[in-house]
């Protein structure tokens, strides 16, 4: 009798990838198969993206063959990848913000443009898989969820079966990731294959069939979800044995940092974004903040940090004598001249944090250029510091001289968030500090942040990540609309309560 034997939809052989000296992918074999959900697991660098960008053309192997469906194939572009089914969703969304989901779903494709008609496919694709878009709202309107569901169904309707998601749940509440899985549950069941790109272990238990794991750019195996846990697939990806807990300390001689009351601020459209906030933050505590994107936690951070105009309120900074000094009215460098060191991780690492072709060392001097007499400025010290975040948080990169572009996304993040924490402040302020790291370079930033706690530092973590908010916060506070819903202890809150807390003021206690 003859085994039923599963033909890959895609099956990528020795597939080899070189940026210059560095190797992203080496010899990879990878099997993706219709019907399933595939989890690609890896560190920062280990070449993931790099890979589902091969397959989706916007990178060309330089060694190495792909087949779809059983028959080698060429692909040399996006286009290329689309005529053969596959779509990729990347974690950037790329939309035109003033035009209608329709008329992106529909952008640069070729023939006449039927509004009428595409809507209604776009409503059967909808209806198909349980997706939720109106086709004539502008994207400028549209949540960061509704924006993903827009990508994904884009690439439905040019007919992808085989579809990549990046990273798809980094902004998402935890009942617009349900909903995410939902539907692609939806579209595995009509057949589709799904690969997604993901670093929270919890998400890969939940909804993939399979898992794939990379390691520096070489393919170290794939097994069955049903069969292995969140350890076992730590373990494969960095190649030692990883302890998953995040320690939480008691917060010692804790005593109040700083003071915020009523404050409010618009946007330069008008838009309410802080209304009325008010909250204390602990020295020696780390303060979370929840909530579902845009709601005003960028401001809040920004507000504190100098870098945005308040309409009303006070941001009072308590010194160790219990004296208190307003921060509203001044600019960032009279708040350092202070003695209050306010460190800020932006969400927009390369826009706001670093330099893009700036090395690491001056990068770190950014930080730290006024400290240099005359004319000059020190350069021993920034250049020591790099060397020592390149070692502490394993930066992979040829140097510190290498421009901070050409390091991943991850690694910039490492760069950037070891830079801010060295600054010794008094209080840390830290906005997606580990958006976009692998499990094990998380767990080194929770590792510090809790260092800084235990030093009497006052630290306020804006995190997307419920599940690490719960765990490593002393303290969550939740906005909602610009809004305070509530302040819950991190020890006892639920991560469901918290979920209704930032889609509704007060959660379950406004539901009737």
């Amino acid at each position: 009798m003859l085994m039923d034997i599963k033909i890959p939809a895609v099956k990528m052989r020795d597939i080899t990838k070189r940026f210059g000296p560095v190797v992203a992918n080496d010899k990879v074999w990878l099997d993706i198969y219709r019907g399933e959900i595939l989890s690609l697991l890896g560190e920062n660098g280990s070449g993931k993206t790099t890979l589902m960008n091969m397959l989706s053309g916007i990178y060309f192997p330089d060694e190495g063959t792909i087949e779809i469906d059983g028959k080698e194939v060429v692909i040399k572009s996006p286009k290329d990848a689309l005529n053969l089914g596959i779509g990729m969703v990347h974690q950037h969304f790329k939309l035109v913000d003033v035009m209608t989901a329709a008329e992106n779903i529909i952008l640069g494709l070729p023939g006449k443009k039927d509004i009428k008609a595409a809507c209604a496919k776009i409503k059967e694709i909808c209806d198909r898989y349980g997706f939720d878009v109106d086709p004539n709202e502008k994207i400028y309107n549209m949540s960061v969820s509704q924006k993903q569901t827009v990508e994904i169904v884009k690439v439905l309707y040019r007919g992808a079966e085989i579809l990549i998601l990046d990273e798809p749940t980094a902004v998402l509440t935890p009942q617009e990731s349900d909903k995410l899985f939902a539907v692609m549950r939806n579209m595995r069941d009509d057949g589709k294959a799904i690969v997604i790109i993901t670093h929270k272990m919890h998400e890969v238990e939940d909804v993939s069939d399979r898992v794939a794991i990379l390691r520096k750019g070489q393919f170290v195996g794939d097994m069955l979800t049903a069969s292995t846990n969140a350890e076992e697939m730590t373990n494969m990806m960095v190649g030692h044995a990883v302890h998953l807990n995040i320690e939480r300390p008691e917060p010692v001689n804790s005593v109040p940092r700083m003071e915020i009351k009523d404050l409010t601020v618009r946007s330069i459209e008008g838009v309410v974004k802080l209304d009325n906030v008010s909250f204390t933050l602990n020295s020696g505590e780390i303060l979370g903040i929840a909530g579902i994107s845009g709601c005003g936690q960028k401001e809040l951070l920004e507000a504190i940090a100098g870098l945005q105009r308040t309409e009303k309120g006070s941001i009072s900074y308590i010194n160790d004598d219990g004296s208190h000094e307003e921060l509203i009215g001044k600019d960032p460098l009279a708040i350092q001249n202070l003695g209050v060191t306010l460190s800020f991780v932006p969400e927009d690492r390369l826009g706001m944090g670093l330099v893009a072709n700036m090395d690491l060392s001056d990068n770190m001097m950014l930080r730290s250029f006024r400290k240099g007499r005359s004319f000059f400025t020190d350069r021993k010290a920034p250049r020591t510091l790099a060397e020592n975040i390149v070692k502490e948080l394993e930066v992979v990169t040829p140097g510190v001289t290498t421009p901070v572009r050409r390091l991943s996304g991850g690694n910039v993040q490492k760069v950037l968030v070891g830079r801010e924490i060295a600054s010794a402040p008094k209080v840390l302020l830290t906005a997606y500090a580990v958006r976009g790291l692998d499990v094990n370079s998380s767990y080194v930033i929770y590792d510090l942040l809790n260092k800084q706690k235990q030093a009497g530092v006052g630290i306020i973590y804006v995190g997307e990540d419920l599940d690490v908010l719960l765990e490593l916060s002393d303290r969550i506070l939740v906005l909602c609309g610009g809004k305070v819903s509530g302040i819950i202890d991190g020890r006892s809150a639920d991560k469901r309560q918290v979920g209704l807390m930032m889609t509704k003021l007060g959660g379950e206690a406004n539901e009737e």
